[in-house]
């Protein structure tokens, strides 16, 4: 029974007990038993009626009431009472006004088998609901941190981590390849999400993100700690090899070095915590190009060609350093790329000296065919920077008198020339898209040239759908190791001056509209 005096102590002795298991405030458990109460008074009582119970805090005496409030004209007496009705339920309401909640006492009552069941229910559903709020608000604070945790189970390639008061998830692709993980190992992880979920906070690990490195080296170097070197940026190849990019902010201190450690002390505890993954460390610059080049050892880079706009570069090096600067099966170059978040394209000399000469000879033919010039001065332009026949259209008369053996009527015939072409040639275009069969959706894609259309529809790609499963490099081009041969790859759009970026961008948008219609 409620009102004897033993029950009452158990009450609180039991809210004190379950707040201290759980790490849960004793007073919202309190507040769950009184929510409990109430549920199963209600079924004694009236589901019509509003009740309220009230456990003393001091003693655990417990009240239970009829909620009611104060109105002119009560309509229902289960919810409603008249001022005057309420100055007589008790003296003390005589100060009550309209609008005002007054509580009737009502009987204290033993608990029947179904009454008892529910009080039961709403308390552990809420004592539930708030050790999912305590945990969640513990672990959103340890986003973006190491944790570390006993393994509990292994599930279809994934690593339940056991945290305590919590559970960790490190998926299959999250975790270090080839490493052997058992029920009982201690491990150590990085916690990049945690989501509230109705079954609960899922808080998400990972060995394999490059954080975790950049977080092991923080725990590691006391120079990065303490904010005197800055982690640039980080890329990975879980298992195998790593770059990370660090700046010194004091520049007193050689970076690179103190990432390192005596006698590789430092450098060597983060390996051993990646399993032997290989890492190098690359001194920050400004300049991209010094910047690849740290990127790229123990490559030999030549000389670069930086194009900031399209994010560009082009690393010309002897033959002797193409395959340290590639890596194995281009390893080395892809964590660069990442590293640096610029498209890298590797060539010899020779390849650049070849290129160089090819795109001359294309650009000098396209002038000297299509506006009618002697080769001398088809060359004469490309030397100058004119790469296209629109280049021409859209300079002016006095920019072109200024080439030695340009004269003005010359100039104006050449701008002529390109107007009558261009022209010309976007109407030849049109209909070449028309009768290639584009669809409108296709076409109409922001982003895309009448140019690049062209070239998409000789290759039968005629559909937004079609256009959408391309990667990025389909467009772009590139190289490829191949049965261990450096092999160039056509881009459809490689003729178009595309960067990867802006590849991606056309794709991904493209998916966009594809795939939520």
């Amino acid at each position: 029974m409620l009102n004897r005096r033993s029950d009452k102590l158990e009450l609180l002795r039991i809210a004190e007990a379950v707040a201290l298991e759980k790490s849960i405030d004793k007073e919202l458990i309190i507040s769950s038993m009184e929510t409990g109460i109430a549920k199963a008074a209600k079924s004694k009582f009236g589901e019509e009626n509003e009740i309220k119970v009230i456990i003393n805090r001091e003693n655990g005496d417990i009240g239970i009431f009829r909620s009611l409030k104060i109105v002119e004209n009560p309509e229902n007496l289960n919810t409603e009472i008249s001022l005057d009705s309420a100055a007589e339920l008790d003296s003390a309401n005589k100060d009550k006004k309209i609008g005002d909640e007054v509580l009737q006492t009502l009987p204290s009552f033993d608990f029947g088998r179904i009454a008892a069941q529910t009080a039961k229910q709403v308390i552990s559903f809420n004592v539930r609901e708030a050790e999912r709020d305590r945990q969640y608000n513990e672990f959103i604070d340890k986003k973006d941190t190491i944790v570390s945790g006993i393994v509990k189970r292994l599930e279809f390639g994934n690593i339940i981590v056991d945290l305590s008061r919590a559970e960790g998830i490190i998926n299959k692709n999250e975790s270090i390849p080839r490493e052997v993980i058992k029920a009982g190992d201690r491990v150590k992880a990085y916690c990049y999400d945690v989501r509230r979920e109705p079954r609960g906070q899922q808080i998400f690990l990972s060995r394999a993100h490059p954080k975790f490195m950049e977080k092991l080296f923080i725990l590691e170097v006391p120079e990065i700690y303490d904010g005197l070197i800055e982690i640039k940026s980080s890329a990975r190849d879980p298992g195998s090899r790593a770059k990370i990019c660090v700046k010194a902010i004091d520049t007193s201190l050689d970076p690179v070095g103190a990432c390192v450690g005596m006698r590789g002390s430092r450098v060597q505890a983060v390996v051993n915590e990646l399993q032997g993954e290989k890492i190098d460390i690359v001194n920050w610059s400004e300049d991209a190009s010094i910047l690849v080049s740290n990127a790229l050892s123990p490559a030999e880079v030549q000389r670069v060609i930086v194009d900031n706009d399209s994010k560009k570069l082009d690393v010309i090096l002897s033959e002797d350093n193409l395959s340290k600067a590639i890596g194995r099966r281009g390893q080395n170059v892809r964590l660069a790329t990442k590293l640096l978040n610029y498209e890298i394209n590797i060539m010899t000399d020779q390849e650049e000296s070849e290129r160089r000469q090819l795109e001359f000879k294309e650009k000098t033919e396209n002038f000297v065919k299509n506006l009618e010039l002697d080769e001398t001065l088809g060359q004469l332009l490309v030397a100058e920077g004119f790469s296209s026949i629109e280049d021409i259209m859209n300079s002016s008369t006095d920019a072109l008198i200024k080439i030695e053996g340009i004269e003005e009527d010359t100039a104006k015939e050449l701008i002529n020339r390109s107007k009558e072409f261009f022209e010309k040639d976007q109407l030849e275009i049109q209909n070449k898209i028309k009768e290639l069969g584009l669809e409108n959706d296709l076409i109409n894609h922001n982003g895309l040239t009448p140019g690049m259309l062209v070239t998409l529809g000789e290759q039968k790609i005629l559909k937004l759908s079609d256009f959408a499963d391309l990667a990025s490099d389909e467009l772009t081009g590139g190289y490829d190791v191949i049965k261990g041969e450096r092999v160039k790859l056509k881009g459809y759009l490689e003729d178009f001056a595309l960067s990867k970026k802006e590849a991606d961008e056309l794709i991904m948008s493209a998916r966009e509209k594809v795939y939520d219609n």
